[in-house]
Parts: structure tokens; C-alpha cells; sequence
């Protein structure tokens, strides 16, 4: 320790070891900021230096001591260990602790060609003096770590070959501000900005990795969600896989509809030879979603779709576990198992079910989605029909075999396609959903392309954010943020750019956005409710009543002064069918909390003057999102008091807002009984949400019999979710720091899954 005398300068200088010097640093992170000890970081690190260690190792040393002392006994050591990343960065992109003007850094940005031009032709030199006013460079010390790490990872501008920073958060927060609202009035284009930036820079307004990363550069695709349906020949085919390489390389997810492909030895061109089957081609889908890694922002990731009754259907509930060989697997996509009613029937009565290839059956796919009627009368006909060629399976079995996949690998997921068209805000006759997206959360019609440049079909994009519910002090705070958003997602329906002319069509005649919420455990803890009990049915029914009206107020008020979307026709909306019209009613059992709103009053308006956006509400996973604002996720129950994600840096550990104040208040996934608390809490928030919800399901092994799930909990879980009117089923957890097989913790007795009334649907 005495031989350490000189320190190594980024400029290649060497001066004396200033100990005073990073003790003042360390006392600048700590302000206002309790129980932080210096003494003991300055200890750790002390015997990390070396002779002639570079400062900036130095400054990496003394982080990473930082970061591992948070806990949750003492959690601003993560604001402490951001504070002293924050000036690490914005030492690595200006140089100094002190950002430059907005007017000057944007310049050089755009001669870097890192910023979008539009930014100084369509700005004048006055109107960046008066943006950087509203700039609050302070508001970096309210991040978290796990936070700070997530913009330097995925969201600040970078050379990420060099690993050059060219900007600090708020610059990011003002300039999104400045491009949405670009094209807006000269009266009134300023406030906006500054009132997006507030909402944004205080954490109030949650965004995704979209619009974080892409808006303010020369990329122009913000849609987080890419919804594309394959149709049954091959130039739809190859369309598909080109429409799927151009969205994943530009950072959005994506959900394939590849339903109507025929099923193995179907016959081709008359009888000449017959068909592959789906695998060859969920295999191709899988390499397009692969091609592309989004720049290292994220990976990309799909969620194909299928129908329970297609005839390969046994073969493709197991592509994604782990035994078998590659020929017989397709691992790296997710899969979603769409259902309906006459299907769950089936299960209830123990009665089979018949499995078709969908070219053998015409029309029957298109029931499927559009007419529940019309589907049971005429999958009832193809039973009975001898020439046809089906297999019949016991319901049962078919759907142990799902949710035995499902508990096994997670990710095979569900998607009720009768309450996707029966509680939408589309008319299905004219626009029915056959769909959904990677996460679960978005629910809009498609139409499959026939070749890439198609100008008829049609490509569903989703522009998501989210309200952030931990810092609403009072629901009528959501009326002016709810106006913020609306006007913000509807412009960059215009801004953005489309890779694939289809998906131009569907965005700009549908105009559809989905705003969700972040925080949800923290706002129940606030408020003293919890998941399981019941508690929180009030105040879920209250806060999302407020949210979507709001939202659809605002869309109101925005179509009364730009005109409704194109096809505002297509929707119930137009006919002033409301989400509070069509849920399903078993909700009110569990529920009885009378709506607060004046909902006759909007619904009138509504007819009056139209919706900007055919739909406003989807409740997203949020899962890197929600770190930016050190929020739990979306709206699921935390694992733990501490969250702990492995990065390219190491373990970030994320604590519970308010924890010292409100650990006994917090309700833990692993503590909750059951899902039953946590499933009625989402079927409530569906009566609101005109699309869907990431909802997951939870099973901790430890709370049955012998450590294993009975398929009959499963199943009435299952049943349960359909009851309660939800529209998708996201992943299944099950706790797996048990060290327990997954294939071997389930117990495949499926007898009495009716009970607890969950199979009177």
C-alpha cells in the first residue's frame, strides 16, 4: 500500500496519488443520500490500486466497490454507485463533469452523423436556448444503478466498437421530446416539449427500448411490436421471413401468425407431391429472427402462433424443449397455442378433440377468429365427414400436453382467441384478431402478404409506453399525462419510417398505440393492498378505470383537432361499444366496485367526434423499461427484495422502491398462495384494456404434495384465466432455485380440475 505514489492520467500523464480528491467524489455521490459509508469504499479500494494505476481504473474500482454494497438494508448505494457512474460517462463523452449547450452538442451531433438532421433544419438557434432551459442535468442523480447501466448498455449513443459515449440522459430525454412534437404548432410546440420532458426525465412516463435508443437518430422505426401473418403458400412464405429480417434488425419483437399452414403429406399442386409440414418453415422463420442481432441492443425474438386444433399439433407443442434432436426441434423461437371456447367445452365434458390440416377445412381457420357460431357448426360438419382427413385425441391429454410444455419450458403461451374478438375494440366481421405479438400484450388485425412490396395486406405495429404508477400522487395527475402520451405515440406514427409498405398501411389507417402502466407492486404497497387476498380489487378496478378513460379522452380531444384514424369504422368504438361493455361478467362477482366516470358522456363524444387511435391500452412486461425509473415490473409481483439481472458488467442489483419503508407491506411472487389473487387482479384490469395483458403464471413446487404440480392445478388455473375473461397467457414460472427438474416436479394426475368452480365458464 506505501508503494502506491503515482496515478496514470487519461492523457497518459502521471501525477500523485490525491486521496482527498476522490474522497471529495465520493462525498459528492453521497449527498442527501443515507447510511452510506466512504470510509469503507475508500478501504475496499484502497487494496485494489497498484503504482501508476490509471484514473480511470480507479474510477471502475471504486463503482464496482459501490455496487456490491447495496442491499437492502441499505439501498442508496445504488443511487451512490449511479451518481459515480454518471460522472464517469459524462466524463468519457464531453470530457468534463459539465454537459455543453443543447445548441452546440446537437450540432456536433449531426456532423457526426449520429442525430437526425431534422433536428437543425427544422429548429432555429432561439428555440435550443430555450429547450436547454428546461434541461435538468441533476435529474441523473435520481437514477438508480441498474438504471444508469441500461442506458449506457442499450440507450445512450454509442460507438460500440470503441465503446466512444456521445451523450448524457437528459439530453436523450429533451431531444426525444424535441422530435415528437416537431411538426407541432409554433404556440404551442414548446410546452409540449417541456412537459414530455418533465414527464419522461422524472420518471412519470416510462418508454421503450424503441423510442429510448432509436428517436433523435438516423433510425427511424419505434414500433416495439410487429405483428405479421403468414398465409399457406410460399411466396407468403418468403414474405414473411423478409419482413421478419427488416423489423428485427431494427430492434422490434415479433409475432407470427403461421396457423394456416398446411400440416405434413398434405397433397401439392393436385396430388403431384405432398406437403413438408409447418417444422421446415418455423425453422426458417427461426433463422430470419436470428439474422440480426438489433445492433447489440437486444436479441432478436419471435412468438409463432397456432391453432390447438391443427393436425401436427403434438409434434409442435414439443419443438421447444430440450430433448429430441435439431431435425425435430425449433428451440430458439416461443410458441403461443390459440384456443376458444368449444375447445375448453371439450375439456370440461372429457369429449375429444378432432385435429385438422386448416387446407383441408375452408373457412374453418377464418371462423376460428371471426364467428364462434359459424366455427362450432362447421368443425362439427368436418368431424363428422369421413373424406376429410383429422385425427381425434382426448381432450385430456392434449391439453396436459400443453401445460405439461408449458411448465417445462415457460414459454409456450396461450391466447383465448374468442375474448381477443369478442372483447376488442375491432369488429370482428371487418377486422378480426388472429393474432398477437412476442409478449401477449397486443391484440390487432393482420393480413397475410403475398409478396414483400404487397400493398393490400397487412402488417400490425404497436407503439407502446407506459404510465408509471408509483408516482401518482392522484388519479386526475393521469388526465394530463394521459393527453402527453396520446399526442406523443400518434405523432411518431407519422414520424417513423416503414421498412415494409403493409405494415405502412396497417399503422397509418389503425393508428393504434397501447399504454400500459410500470410499478404496479410498489403502488399496491403504497397503498397497503396486496395480490392474493383480494385487497387490491378496489383500487385495481378505480386506478385502470381512470387510465383508460383518460386515454380514450384524450384520443377523442385529438381526433376533434386531427381527425379520427382512417379506419376508425372497423372498430366497435365507432359504434360506441366500450371495453366496459363487452367483458366478461364473472368479474363483477369478484369486483363489485361501481365505475366513478361519466362514461355516457365520453362514449357520446366518441361517436361524436371519433378516436384518433383505434386502440390506446396494452399492458406490457416492461422488463428493461421499468429499470430506467428503478420500478418493479409492469404490473407483476417482485421475486424478491432485491432484483439481481446479469450484464455484460456483472450482477445489477436493483431494491424495491421505498423498501426501508415499506418491506412489510410488499407482497413477494414466491409468498403468494396462488395465482388466484394475482389472475382475478388481471381480469379486472382486462374489463378496462381494449387490447391485452402480459400475464404470467407462478407455481413454487414446495407448496404440493411430494414437490410436484398436480396437472389438475394447471388445468383450473387455465380454466380460471378463460373465466375471468383474460385474452393471453404470457410465460409460466415456476421456482427453479430449488435445483428441481422441471419435467420431474409436475404431477400428471389431471382428476378434479373442475373444482373451485373453475370449469363453469
Amino acid at each position: 500500500m506505501d508503494k502506491i505514489s503515482f496515478v496514470t492520467k487519461r492523457n497518459g500523464t502521471t501525477e500523485k496519488i490525491n486521496f482527498y480528491k476522490i474522497y471529495k467524489m465520493l462525498k459528492r455521490a453521497a449527498k442527501k443520500l443515507q447510511n452510506i459509508s466512504i470510509k469503507k469504499i475508500i478501504k475496499h479500494a484502497k487494496i485494489q490500486f497498484y503504482n501508476a494505476i490509471q484514473t480511470m481504473h480507479i474510477h471502475d474500482i471504486i463503482i464496482k466497490i459501490t455496487a456490491d454494497l447495496i442491499s437492502q438494508d441499505i439501498p442508496d448505494y445504488q443511487y451512490m454507485a449511479a451518481r459515480l457512474t454518471i460522472f464517469q460517462l459524462r466524463k468519457k463523452a464531453f470530457g468534463t463533469y459539465h454537459p455543453p449547450s443543447l445548441y452546440n452538442h446537437v450540432h456536433n451531433m449531426v456532423q457526426l452523423k449520429k442525430y437526425d438532421p431534422i433536428l437543425i433544419n427544422q429548429y432555429s438557434k432561439e428555440e435550443y436556448y430555450e429547450m436547454n432551459t428546461f434541461i435538468k442535468h441533476d435529474r441523473d442523480m435520481n437514477f438508480a444503478y441498474s438504471a444508469v447501466k441500461q442506458l449506457e448498455g442499450k440507450y445512450l449513443i454509442q460507438d460500440r466498437i470503441s465503446g466512444k459515449i456521445y451523450e448524457s440522459a437528459q439530453f436523450l430525454y429533451i431531444l426525444i421530446a424535441a422530435c415528437l412534437f416537431i411538426k407541432y404548432p409554433k404556440e404551442t410546440k414548446m410546452l409540449y416539449i417541456k412537459n414530455f420532458y418533465d414527464a419522461i426525465s422524472k420518471f412519470k412516463i416510462s418508454l421503450p427500448t424503441p423510442i429510448m435508443s432509436g428517436v433523435r437518430t438516423l433510425t427511424r422505426q419505434f414500433s416495439s411490436c410487429v405483428l405479421i401473418e403468414c398465409a399457406d403458400n410460399l411466396n407468403s412464405i418468403n414474405a414473411t421471413a423478409s419482413a421478419i429480417v427488416k423489423y428485427i434488425s431494427q430492434k422490434a419483437g415479433i409475432g407470427i401468425n403461421v396457423g394456416q399452414i398446411r400440416a405434413i403429406g398434405s397433397p401439392i399442386r393436385g396430388g403431384e407431391n405432398f406437403h413438408t409440414g409447418c417444422i421446415p418453415f418455423y425453422k426458417y422463420f427461426q433463422t430470419a429472427v436470428k439474422s440480426c442481432s438489433q445492433g447489440g441492443i437486444r436479441g432478436g425474438a419471435a412468438t409463432l402462433f397456432y391453432p390447438i386444433w391443427h393436425l401436427e399439433i403434438e409434434s409442435l407443442i414439443v419443438l421447444k424443449n430440450n430433448r429430441g434432436i435439431e431435425e425435430n426441434r425449433v428451440r430458439h423461437v416461443d410458441y403461443c397455442v390459440q384456443i376458444n371456447k368449444i375447445m375448453y367445452q371439450r375439456l370440461i365434458n372429457q369429449k375429444y378433440i378432432t385435429l385438422f390440416s386448416p387446407s383441408d377445412v375452408p373457412k374453418l381457420y377464418d371462423y376460428f377468429f371471426s364467428d364462434q357460431i359459424k366455427f362450432e357448426q362447421l368443425y362439427q360438419k368436418y368431424e363428422n365427414n369421413i373424406n376429410i382427413r383429422n385425427k381425434k385425441i382426448k381432450s385430456v391429454d392434449l391439453f396436459t400436453l400443453i401445460m405439461k410444455e408449458r411448465t417445462s419450458t415457460g414459454r409456450i403461451y396461450i391466447q383465448n382467441v374468442d375474448h381477443c374478438n369478442t372483447h376488442s375494440a375491432f369488429n370482428p366481421k371487418y377486422a378480426p384478431i388472429k393474432q398477437s405479438n412476442l409478449c401477449l400484450e397486443i391484440t390487432l388485425p393482420t393480413s397475410p402478404m403475398h409478396d414483400l412490396h404487397d400493398p393490400n395486406a397487412e402488417i400490425a405495429l404497436c407503439i407502446l409506453s407506459a404510465f408509471n404508477l408509483g408516482t401518482i400522487k392522484n388519479l386526475i395527475e393521469l388526465k394530463k399525462l394521459s393527453d402527453l402520451l396520446v399526442r406523443a405515440l400518434d405523432e411518431i406514427i407519422d414520424y417513423q419510417l416503414y421498412p415494409v409498405i403493409s405494415a405502412q398501411y396497417g399503422a397509418k389507417n389503425r393508428r393504434s398505440i397501447g399504454i400500459g402502466v410500470i410499478n404496479f407492486a410498489y403502488y399496491l404497497a403504497k397503498n397497503n393492498v396486496r395480490y392474493s387476498d383480494g385487497s387490491a380489487n378496489n383500487l385495481t378496478h378505480i386506478t385502470f378505470e381512470h387510465i383508460q378513460y383518460y386515454l380514450l379522452q384524450a384520443s377523442y380531444k385529438l381526433s376533434k383537432e386531427k381527425g379520427p384514424c382512417p379506419w376508425f369504422n372497423q372498430t366497435n368504438y365507432s359504434k360506441g361499444i366500450l371495453p366496459i361493455d363487452t367483458y366478461k361478467k364473472h368479474i363483477d362477482l369478484i369486483c363489485g366496485q361501481a365505475l366513478q366516470l361519466n362514461w355516457n358522456k365520453l362514449r357520446e363524444k366518441i361517436k361524436k367526434y371519433g378516436l384518433r387511435n383505434s386502440t390506446v391500452s396494452a399492458i406490457m412486461p416492461t422488463e428493461t423499461s421499468s429499470q430506467i425509473a428503478n420500478a418493479t415490473n409492469g404490473v407483476e409481483p417482485p421475486r424478491g427484495y432485491i432484483t439481481i439481472k446479469a450484464s455484460k458488467d456483472g450482477m445489477l442489483k436493483q431494491v424495491v422502491p421505498e423498501y426501508p419503508k415499506l418491506k412489510t407491506k410488499y407482497e413477494l411472487l414466491w409468498d403468494m398462495p396462488n395465482n388466484k389473487g394475482y389472475l382475478n387482479l388481471i381480469g379486472i384490469m382486462q374489463k378496462f384494456v381494449d387490447q391485452s395483458i402480459s400475464a404470467n403464471t407462478n407455481y413454487d413446487p414446495l407448496k404440493f404434495p411430494n414437490n410436484k404440480i398436480p396437472i389438475k392445478i394447471l388445468l383450473q388455473d387455465l380454466l380460471m384465466a378463460y373465466k375471468l375473461g383474460l385474452k393471453t397467457l404470457y410465460y409460466q414460472n415456476t421456482r427453479d432455485d430449488l435445483n428441481q427438474d422441471q419435467e420431474k416436479s409436475t404431477n400428471y394426475n389431471h382428476e378434479n380440475y373442475c373444482s373451485n368452480g373453475a370449469c363453469i365458464l
